[in-house]
């Protein structure tokens, strides 16, 4: 099973190629990933950030603005 987050931009358009991350092989491990990446991601263009599990989206779109 695979756990991979998609990028987009703030109009929600696919940033990357491809726009998903590298795959993980848990929900945990790809949190600890976006949290130790976020900033640089945000730099990059990435607005926000949806978690996909085998292709199906967990949850997002979630912004990495600050709030």
């Amino acid at each position: 099973m695979e756990w991979v987050w998609r990028f987009e931009d703030a109009r929600g358009e696919p940033v990357g190629d491809p726009p998903t991350s590298e795959e993980f092989p848990s929900q945990a491990d790809a949190e600890s990933w976006l949290g130790e990446q976020w900033r640089s991601l945000l730099a990059a263009g990435v607005a926000r950030v949806t978690l996909l599990h085998d292709g199906r989206a967990v949850y997002g779109p979630m912004s990495l603005d600050a709030p």
